[in-house]
């Protein structure tokens, strides 16, 4: 185990993920935001830090970040002695756990192994209720002795870590399971809309698909609380949810595939979010832009 880390990133995953971590490994943390860095510095095992650039001197770095825009900005430059990533120290290990473009990962991390800087993408799966309980889903992409090196921090984090491939292989794999899962929740939707408007009771349309062959995530633990109950609170925006599964949408067309329902679930999954506005609003209220169109009500 390492003995320092710092963590970089403290929205609604990277908090409760933190907290996990430093049950295991003193952590420094930071985020533009000051009032999360206050927070999670009353964690004990947490100090904090003024600017990421701080904690460069560290063993590892952990990047919780939204895109590889954001990764790119804060590590900055590895030619540039002033960034973050120009200051990291030779066997320096940067995990980013965050959803970043597979093709912007493999570039980075090549760059960072010029300077004899280590780094695996080790996106995660499970949402903020898994993060709590440090029951996430890991997958990591890197060389196998990068991946070793992770696997005693990433445990403290999540209860399932694989190692999927080399640079930028579990950042493509994290895309496209967003992608099915996106799939899966839009299909499920309509599926109720239609029965709903066919005269079935919703309710009891999902009690059946949850004990037969249609069933998924969304079915079993996303639509009922969230959709019929109407509380629309599944923890993961719409905005990153348009974000990530346009990244796996881009990694299949660079591949040169054309794909036909991922196309029409990503064009379904855009045009509802710019239905619902600027207020970032959850990946569940895409069922108030499909009860919109179709006149069919499915909360309450």
């Amino acid at each position: 185990m390492t003995n320092t880390v710092t963590f970089i990133g403290l929205g609604t995953m990277g908090r409760p993920m933190v907290r996990n971590l430093a049950r295991s490994v003193p952590v420094a943390v930071f985020d533009v935001d000051s009032n999360a860095i206050d927070a999670a510095a009353r964690n004990e095992g947490v100090t904090a830090l003024a600017g990421p650039v701080e904690g460069a001197e560290r063993d590892v770095v952990i990047l919780m970040l939204p895109n590889s825009a954001i990764v790119e900005r804060v590590l900055g430059d590895p030619g540039d002695a002033e960034s973050l990533a120009g200051r990291l120290r030779p066997g320096t290990l940067v995990i980013d756990m965050g959803s970043s473009a597979p093709l912007a990962t493999q570039a980075m991390a090549t760059r960072l192994r010029e300077r004899h800087v280590a780094m695996v993408d080790a996106p995660v799966s499970g949402g903020p209720r898994k993060a709590e309980t440090a029951e996430l889903t890991i997958m990591v992409g890197g060389p196998a002795e990068d991946y070793e090196r992770a696997l005693p921090l990433l445990r403290a984090m999540g209860s399932s870590v694989t190692h999927v491939g080399p640079s930028g292989s579990a950042h493509a794999l994290k895309a496209l399971n967003n992608l099915l899962s996106a799939i899966g929740l839009v299909g499920a939707l309509e599926v109720l809309t239609a029965g709903t408007k066919f005269g079935l009771d919703p309710r009891t349309m999902l009690d059946v698909i949850n004990r037969s062959t249609g069933r998924n995530q969304s079915t079993e633990v996303k639509i009922g609380p969230e959709v019929l109950d109407g509380r629309f609170q599944v923890g993961f925006s719409l905005p990153l949810t348009v974000k990530d599964i346009t990244t796996a949408l881009e990694l299949s067309a660079s591949m040169g595939l054309s794909l036909e329902v991922s196309e029409a679930c990503v064009q379904f999954c855009r045009t509802a979010l710019a239905d619902l506005g600027e207020k970032n609003p959850d990946q569940s209220e895409m069922a108030r832009y499909l009860a919109k169109v179709t006149g069919v009500e499915l909360a309450g």
